[in-house]
């Protein structure tokens, strides 16, 4: 108030106690949040540092999600990928199962595992994707994954398409082959047997004979029929049926004096793994795939060093960021602890050194009395 007068010695204690109780409220502010700047007020360069500092590391705060998430991605196609060079491997062993038989029923029942097995590797592929996002499928599944806050940096890996392995792999299903099947009754296949005659069957450039003599029955037919490698023959007690996976065939006797009608099986198409050649042809484009995967594997793998890495990384630079925020900002709360009670002293010795400055005009009050 303008209206009182205050002796010199008094307004400069009450001066001095107010700045003390300042200072003491600014201390006592920075215990309660642990902040030395708490408004750009306290410090404007320490404050919009702090804030330009921790901004920076939630923006890379946030990319940290994305990161795990492609990280997870990775290790999905990295396990699909996995998987399908032991089916591919798998389908090797079928091919070279082919190779080691000469019979050509046994090796069309490996060309049925082996696209069994194909279409394992399809249905694999299409399972192995993670979030939305399958590495091994194709067009519309790059991964891309980002680094900084403002995507200069980013790492976009390329998916293949294992679904059809016709494609990256290069693997097609292989033909298993029809047997050429002909028909004759029992009647007309003994009609020509005589003294001396023989059958012969033929089966592309393999001929077999038979004997075909008076006596021959037509179950001795049958019987020799079933000997020989890839031909089947029953009967139903009326027709014959005659099978092969060799090719088209003929039988029919040599003597022409008695001639027996001639047999003549059709229906035959060629299977992949009908011969040596077909089979090496297959287990060339395996090993060629085998060598596809095997890379492409090493490639996901680096590729997941990289995100792993940069994911460490950012960790390493939100906690150095965040560090380097708290130093311009934080307390040290043992500090102002110190402060305050030096204050608190402080106080008491201005509020005395007041009481004291004010002894002076009550000693011109006791002149009134």
């Amino acid at each position: 108030m303008k209206d009182v007068t205050l002796s010199q010695s008094v307004r400069q204690n009450l001066l001095s106690l107010q700045s003390t109780a300042d200072m003491m409220a600014r201390t006592q502010n920075r215990l309660a949040t642990g902040l030395k700047v708490n408004s750009a007020l306290d410090n404007p360069n320490s404050f919009f540092t702090s804030q330009g500092l921790n901004s920076r590391a939630n923006d890379l705060a946030s990319l940290l999600d994305s990161m795990g998430q492609g990280v997870q991605t990775l290790k999905a196609a990295d396990t699909g990928i996995t998987n399908v060079v032991n089916l591919v491997e798998a389908a090797k062993a079928k091919a070279n199962q082919a190779n080691q038989t000469n019979k050509i029923e046994d090796r069309r029942v490996f060309a049925n595992e082996y696209n069994s097995l194909l279409k394992q590797i399809e249905d694999l592929a299409r399972d192995a994707g993670y979030n939305g996002k399958n590495l091994l499928a194709g067009t519309g599944n790059d991964l891309a994954v980002v680094f900084n806050e403002d995507s200069t940096s980013k790492l976009i890996i390329e998916a293949i398409d294992l679904t059809d392995t016709s494609t990256f792999l290069g693997l097609n299903d292989v033909t298993t082959g029809t047997s050429s099947t002909g028909t004759v009754t029992e009647a007309n296949l003994i009609a020509g047997r005589e003294a001396g005659d023989e059958l012969t069957l033929t089966i592309g450039s393999d001929t077999y004979t038979i004997e075909y003599g008076a006596t021959t029955t037509a179950a001795d037919i049958i019987n020799a029929l079933d000997a020989i490698p890839d031909v089947s023959a029953s009967s139903d007690g009326t027709t014959v049926t005659i099978t092969t996976a060799a090719g088209n065939f003929t039988l029919d006797d040599t003597n022409a004096t008695s001639d027996m009608t001639t047999v003549t099986g059709t229906g035959y198409v060629a299977g992949s793994f009908d011969t040596e050649t077909s089979v090496n042809a297959v287990l060339n484009d395996i090993t060629e795939s085998l060598n596809l995967l095997r890379d492409q594997a090493s490639t996901f793998g680096t590729n997941l060093t990289v995100v792993e890495n940069r994911t460490n990384f950012t960790k390493q630079m939100i906690s150095t960021l965040a560090n380097g925020a708290d130093m311009l900002t934080l307390a040290d709360t043992n500090e102002e602890g110190a402060n305050l009670l030096a204050l608190q002293t402080r106080q008491q010795l201005s509020s005395t050194a007041l009481s004291m400055a004010s002894q002076a005009d009550q000693n011109v009050l006791r002149l009134f009395q």
